[in-house]
């Protein structure tokens, strides 16, 4: 036998995972998302590939990021993003933001004391959008589960037109935990369920100036069950006629205006 024990396989695995997670690299695409990242110093900037036409449009924020870009044909644009994806001719690869522990974001980070958690909520776009409504709306932190959510992708940033870059978007291992970490700093968690007897108004208004986390689920199968038990309350944004359903990212955009406007 050879000197040391063989480490268990659940060890090689979660190594394998942190070696993957520290090498990990995203596309951004399109003018707004990539001048945003170029200008963002916390963003770490690995390989710039633009058109003359979009290099004229982003050289200011170029020069500030202090890269080298290269200049292709537009009819060249060899980049691993998806052949449909609007570019504009600018991409940019780039490894993920990270935004440290969620104490340090949800107590002594920047805006009001307001947070949005996302159930299962899979959808890059659903989730940009929601960052620009948070962003817009003064939100201290996007909160997601690490499984099951929408990661930071070319598409992600494009729909959130640069909020990414000054959003914090945190993925947490579990939820629920995250949800009680956020209750045990005084959060109050109100869960939207359209079937919920109480009103967003009304919770917002019994909630006086506690900190408060909007905790949202995907379209259709909504909040998970140990979500809704982790909820301090369920709360509905109120409709009227037949038609009761919002999209995810409206809901939150509704439910993000109410909560401010307290």
């Amino acid at each position: 036998m050879s000197g040391g024990a063989t480490k268990p396989t659940w060890v090689i695995d979660k190594e394998k995972a942190k070696r993957a997670a520290a090498n990990e690299t995203v596309w951004l695409f399109g003018l707004h998302a990539v001048r945003d990242a170029l200008v963002n110093p916390d963003r770490v900037k690995l390989r710039l590939v633009v058109t003359k036409n979009a290099y004229d449009k982003l050289a200011d924020a170029v020069a500030q990021a202090g890269i080298t870009p290269e200049i292709v044909d537009p009819r060249k644009f060899d980049v691993p993003i998806d052949e449909a994806s609007v570019h504009q001719g600018a991409a940019l690869e780039v490894k993920p933001l990270n935004w440290g522990k969620l104490a340090d974001v949800c107590i002594g980070g920047k805006g009001a004391p307001l947070v949005v958690l996302l159930d299962r909520v899979t959808d890059p776009h659903n989730v940009g959008a929601v960052l620009r409504s948070a962003e817009v709306f003064g939100a201290r932190a996007v909160i997601a589960p690490q499984r099951h959510s929408a990661p930071e992708t070319g598409a992600l940033a494009k729909t959130a037109s640069g909020a990414l870059e000054r959003q914090p978007y945190l993925r947490v291992v579990n939820l629920a935990d995250a949800m009680e970490e956020l209750k045990a700093m005084g959060y109050v968690l109100l869960g939207l369920d359209g079937e919920a007897e109480v009103t967003l108004a009304q919770a917002v208004a019994e909630a006086g100036t506690r900190p408060i986390g909007l905790v949202m689920g995907a379209e259709g199968p909504g909040l998970r069950d140990k979500t809704r038990d982790t909820c301090d309350r369920l709360v509905k944004i109120p409709f009227t006629g037949e038609f009761g359903s919002l999209n995810v990212s409206n809901a939150a955009a509704v439910a993000l205006y109410a909560v401010s406007a307290r």
